[in-house]
């Protein structure tokens, strides 16, 4: 199995279209709070008004030959952006910058899960948001039920902070100092 990274520019979000349609659906079926708040979600509902509201996107797709089995997105937003009528995301005060990063949504395909692709796509995308000096701060939101995603972030060094929505999305930020963040800061 040969893996081919590629970064893609916005103007080619639709490459992704069926497979963030994917993971939504992927929530949906491990979800255990309000498995039905993940109807409305969509690639035209979440993936889109991301990178519109976004000040920087980044995505990278992962190519097994022309099959896309996987991406990551990744985003830098004014920090107000994650108080919303949805939900707000963190504690607005304990932010000091005007603007955050977030790993946004990841997908692997099943039977490409497990072989390292995940780490790549998540070490590229966290050298891409620590590439940064405006962003201290770096959130990733894990919807319930999906609990080896949880791990997979506590294991790169991300920590739990809080849950909103009743436990319906587990937030998660970056430690100060991590390796990652200083190794990669340009």
């Amino acid at each position: 199995m040969t893996m081919r990274y590629e970064v893609i520019s916005p103007e080619k979000v639709e490459c992704i279209q069926d497979m963030c349609n994917e993971l939504m659906r992927f929530q949906q079926s491990k979800a255990t709070i309000t498995p039905e708040r993940f109807d409305g979600m969509s690639f035209e509902t979440r993936m889109i008004p991301s990178m519109e509201s976004a000040v920087e996107n980044y995505l990278m797709i992962v190519r097994d030959k022309e099959n896309i089995v996987g991406y990551v997105y990744c985003n830098i937003s004014e920090k107000e952006v994650y108080d919303n009528d949805f939900a707000t995301f963190f504690d607005m005060a304990s932010v000091s910058k005007e603007h955050v990063g977030c790993l946004s949504q990841f997908y692997i395909k099943e039977g490409y899960r497990g072989a390292g692709i995940g780490s790549v796509l998540f070490e590229k995308a966290m050298a891409w948001l620590t590439s940064f000096d405006t962003i201290e701060d770096i959130f990733i939101y894990v919807s319930n039920g999906n609990d080896d995603a949880l791990q997979f972030y506590q294991n790169k060094g991300f920590q739990v902070t809080h849950q909103i929505l009743d436990g319906f999305i587990t937030v998660l930020r970056n430690v100060p100092n991590l390796s990652f963040h200083e190794e990669n800061r340009k």
